[in-house]
């Protein structure tokens, strides 16, 4: 995984060292974008109390349709490996952390809309309005596939689905790429994804408590390529 995710971020850094700077242009607009992202994840739940514990790689692929420059849809499907401690309870002490560490593989696909602050798009010289860049909010649906207790690691046994949200930053840095960055929040209808009977439902709390529930997060950096472009507003003009 690790080879992975290096060979993947030596693709992005290459991407953006053979482009060349942004100008303004007053051509059409692409509809379509398809990329790359990498970065890292980490999972909160019953061995893992706080977010940023434990990160371990995590990337995947991207496709986004934007209505308008502020709207658009994006379809990602990603992966992400998950890790922590193992527990074993003690009588009369409870959970006690062991040096041993479990993991978990997640494939996660979503459906997401998203919410420009900024008119999005390539510089323009006829509309000061748009901006290349612009910070962005999202949400959606996903589901996740992991492996489930009784199976090794990697055999995806299990589905559950999740509420996918956060907030990133797009900047077209030329004419048809750009950089995205996003910060994701997947939260859970599940409380399984340690993939160890122990470690699922800890405290008995699933039956009156619904939102006690695994949560994973990934923090990555992708490039984008624009195509399908849009028809001319203007038959007669040059934009």
């Amino acid at each position: 995984m690790k080879k992975t995710l290096s060979i993947l971020l030596v693709c992005l850094v290459c991407a953006v060292c053979c482009v060349h700077a942004q100008k303004p242009t007053n051509g059409q607009p692409y509809l379509c974008e398809f990329g790359l992202q990498g970065g890292f994840g980490y999972y909160v739940g019953d061995a893992n109390p706080h977010i940023f514990i434990n990160p371990r790689e995590a990337y995947g692929l991207q496709f986004r349709y934007k209505f308008t420059k502020r709207w658009a849809l994006q379809v990602k499907a990603a992966s992400q490996r998950i890790t922590g401690h193992e527990y074993t309870y003690e009588q009369g002490i409870g959970p006690v952390k062991q040096d041993a560490m479990w993991q978990n593989q997640l494939i996660n696909i979503d459906i997401i809309g998203e919410f420009n602050f900024f008119r999005f798009a390539a510089a323009n010289k006829l509309d000061k309005r748009i901006k290349p860049y612009t910070p962005y909010i999202f949400l959606g649906i996903g589901a996740g596939i992991y492996g489930a207790e009784g199976y090794t690691n990697g055999n995806f046994r299990k589905v559950a689905a999740y509420f996918p949200f956060g907030i990133g930053f797009k900047w077209k840095f030329h004419d048809r790429v750009g950089l995205n960055i996003a910060w994701q929040h997947n939260v859970y209808f599940a409380d399984d994804l340690e993939n160890r009977a122990n470690l699922a439902d800890r405290y008995d709390m699933n039956g009156s408590n619904v939102m006690n529930c695994d949560l994973t997060g990934m923090f990555t950096a992708g490039i984008v390529f624009e195509f399908a472009q849009a028809k001319k507003e203007c038959r007669i003009c040059n934009w």
